[in-house]
């Protein structure tokens, strides 16, 4: 027998309908104070790439902690329009409101986030402050830009190749060799230009913050625990550790207290592998249990 219980659940968002799955612990197991905000990023569903929003929802929830993982909208079985991660603020604003509601013991809600899910969560807290939320679990940060994106790629990719003896035995045989040779020197060129370039405003305003510069605010805001996940293996989580190494407010963002950051060895972007996925699920759960041993006064002062 599960010792979760599942249930989909509908709740409004801004005269738009929203469908949630919340996953509870069952009646004989200790229901914590502190349940769990799925933020889905990306072009996807509740379910997660590969059904991980399901199995760590159900993880979670059988340690005792109540879990929602829900539609955008626009998005799975939800009505309305999409408008990307930085325009979700609503979205999750209401789905704090219906996990509370159906589970009134929990109040404090920790968001947890992958990729721009994690972005929307940070960008959450800069657009609200929402004192509801006491914790945040961001896994692999959505910070992409252009600009970063070949610093990542020049630090993290090229060179790597540029030191294998397989690359070179393909270029010096006229294959495929020749062509990354040509893409590291344009990555590089790239690089160069926009080492010292400002982002760009938001395209979608945010009273002209960049959103970069919007997650960063809304980190620094908030006053609870953060749990930081970084993959080994994957892009995305090098060029989050490079742009934060290369910014001071992030670096001393990153040395809090309350702030804990965990490396995840051989691990992809979505922990596609079950031994990743499971490591994750016990590293979270840990974090969660001291959360909840937090006083939620405590928690807000950190």
């Amino acid at each position: 027998m599960n010792a979760y219980a599942e249930q989909a659940i509908t709740f409004d968002c801004q005269g738009s309908k929203l469908l949630g799955v919340m996953a509870t612990p069952h009646a004989g197991l200790a229901q914590a104070d502190t349940a769990v905000l799925v933020v889905v990023g990306g072009p996807q569903y509740r379910a997660g790439s590969h059904r991980q929003f399901v199995q760590l929802a159900r993880a979670v929830a059988a340690s005792g902690h109540a879990v929602l993982r829900f539609d955008l909208r626009g998005m799975g079985d939800s009505q309305g329009q999409h408008a990307g991660f930085e325009a979700v603020s609503e979205d999750i604003g209401a789905a704090i409101g219906a996990l509370q509601a159906h589970v009134p013991q929990a109040t404090r809600t920790v968001l947890f986030g992958l990729c721009d899910g994690a972005s929307a969560a940070l960008l959450y807290m800069h657009d609200t402050r929402d004192a509801r939320v006491g914790a945040l679990c961001l896994l692999n940060p959505w910070v992409r830009t252009p600009d970063s994106l070949a610093r990542t790629h020049v630090r993290h990719y090229y060179l790597k190749r540029l030191v294998s003896g397989e690359f070179w035995r393909k270029l010096f045989a006229g294959g495929v060799g020749q062509r990354a040779l040509t893409e590291f020197a344009g990555a590089v060129r790239h690089s160069a230009r926009s080492a010292q370039s400002k982002p760009a405003a938001s395209a979608l305003g945010r009273r002209n913050v960049h959103f970069r510069d919007a997650m960063r605010s809304g980190c620094s805001a908030f006053p609870g625990p953060v749990l930081l996940a970084l993959s080994d293996d994957d892009l995305t989580a090098k060029e989050f550790a490079d742009v934060a190494a290369s910014d001071a407010t992030w670096r001393q963002l990153l040395a809090r207290q309350s702030m804990q950051t965990i490396q995840l060895p051989d691990a992809d972007h979505t922990l596609s592998s079950p031994v990743a996925q499971s490591a994750f699920e016990v590293a979270m759960i840990r974090w969660l249990r001291a959360v909840s041993s937090i006083p939620t006064s405590t928690c807000a002062r950190q």
